[in-house]
């Protein structure tokens, strides 16, 4: 990591530090907040109540200065004006002027503040009146007539959101959510409105039943939530008891880090900017092909938009480019239903942190198959010549693998490594050689046979 990175970095790491020491046992779900933040995508918590969800989240944004905050518990009563503002009853006046429009007009605002000035020093207020009216009127004809939607202090112009009860809310806001929370973008009264929003952090005790028809449409929403935690009851005796020692003492920390919303947006260009070394790639595509073997459904939406995570891994964790070990954060990325997390994660340690044992283990298996299938087939004495023809298949198979092999000795990057390819080949060769010496054939060393092919 070059050293320009490296202060911004300490900043992140410093918050994720100050509120992990407020919470018990949510590391997982810290990280993934600055996760979140770093890529830009959406976290969904899933928890019983009273195991300090939202309290992380809030302490995590309490500590970005400059971001704007939204926060709401949905319900079926929730509207959508509680979450995206609503119409200006003034703008439907005619002749009157929307006043959002008013105050972010320079000279009206600033005739305004000449006027008040005046008034207060006691002075004459002069025609300033008669100016501020003319103005007013003039903007009128601009922009007078048309619908606009007050949307001061809900999430079209906030930074971070926080929907708690996520799945509470009626259907109309559900739609409305799912445009948001998938483009940043809001339409209302033919208007559509970009929303700012870094980040949609939502909660819930519950994962719906999507085979229900009604809980149907809820689905689209929990896939909108692309990084997903679990989390549980503090199961630390020590550490139950230090937090109700805090909480009996009524002990109020002070904030002792943080960084600014420029800063967070300087940190996304530097994550944006880790590289993706190709046999990461490759190592993805392996785990996408093994996960879906295994029954676990993993869209092609959801595959080719990984990288951004294990970027953001690799940053916080100091890489110059992004390591097989970054992508076990895809643990929370993955999988849809918590009772899948158990294969994700298991999957994702055996391929990343080691995956150049698991390849090898890999190819090595399937020697060992080609081999049981060559003893079967040359012992078969109902077809003539069956020796010679089991050694050509098996040859073919071998040959094949030992293109694998070779691939994975010019990729190995230590000498761990190359131990393990090297042993690969001396697997495969001896393989090679009691084949030939069971149908009596002189031996073909590997790397000879693939030379003619």
């Amino acid at each position: 990591m070059s050293t320009n990175q490296t202060p911004l970095r300490d900043k992140m790491l410093a918050v994720m530090a100050d509120v992990n020491a407020q919470v018990a046992e949510r590391e997982e779900l810290v990280e993934l907040i600055a996760i979140a933040l770093l890529t830009r995508k959406n976290l969904f918590l899933l928890g019983a109540p009273g195991q300090a969800k939202s309290y992380a989240i809030n302490a995590f944004r309490s500590r970005i200065t400059g971001a704007r905050q939204f926060e709401r518990l949905l319900s079926k009563q929730t509207d959508e004006e509680q979450l995206f503002g609503r119409i200006d009853l003034s703008s439907l006046i005619p002749g009157s002027v929307p006043r959002d429009v008013l105050e972010k007009n320079p000279q009206y605002q600033e005739m305004c503040g000449r006027l008040k000035a005046r008034l207060a020093s006691g002075q004459s207020a002069g025609d300033l009146p008669e100016q501020i009216e003319r103005q007013r009127k003039a903007l009128g004809e601009l922009y007078g007539g048309e619908p606009k939607v007050n949307t001061a202090g809900k999430i079209p112009e906030a930074d971070i959101c926080f929907l708690d009860e996520c799945f509470k809310a009626n259907d109309g806001v559900l739609n409305s959510l799912l445009t948001a929370l998938n483009e940043r973008k809001y339409t209302n009264e033919g208007r559509t409105y970009h929303i700012p929003t870094i980040s949609f952090f939502a909660a819930s005790n519950e994962i719906p039943n999507f085979a229900d028809p009604q809980e149907k449409i809820l689905e689209a929403l929990y896939d909108r939530l692309e990084l997903k935690v679990v989390t549980e009851n503090i199961s630390d005796r020590v550490k139950r008891l230090a937090v109700l020692r805090d909480k009996q003492a009524g002990s109020s920390r002070q904030i002792a880090a943080s960084f600014t919303l420029e800063e967070l947006k300087e940190m996304q260009g530097q994550v944006s900017g880790i590289p993706v070394p190709d046999s990461v790639n490759e190592l993805a595509d392996d785990i996408l092909c093994e996960l879906r073997k295994s029954g676990i459904p993993v869209s092609d939406r959801k595959y080719l938009n990984y990288y951004p995570i294990a970027q953001a891994k690799a940053w916080l964790s100091g890489h110059a480019a992004v390591e097989s070990k970054d992508l076990l954060t895809l643990k929370n990325y993955l999988w849809q239903k918590p009772g899948d997390r158990a294969v994700v994660e298991s999957t994702l340690n055996r391929m990343c942190v080691n995956p150049m044992s698991d390849k090898v283990n890999g190819i090595r298996a399937m020697a060992v198959e080609a081999q049981e299938e060559f003893d079967a087939a040359r012992q078969d004495a109902s077809k003539p010549k069956a020796g010679s023809r089991a050694l050509i298949k098996l040859r073919g198979e071998l040959i094949r693998l030992y293109g694998m092999q070779q691939d994975l000795a010019n990729a190995a990057q230590s000498d761990s490594e190359r131990a393990l390819t090297d042993g690969l080949l001396t697997g495969l060769e001896q393989i090679n050689k009691q084949a030939h010496e069971a149908v009596n054939f002189t031996h073909v060393p590997l790397e000879q046979m693939a030379a003619m092919q």
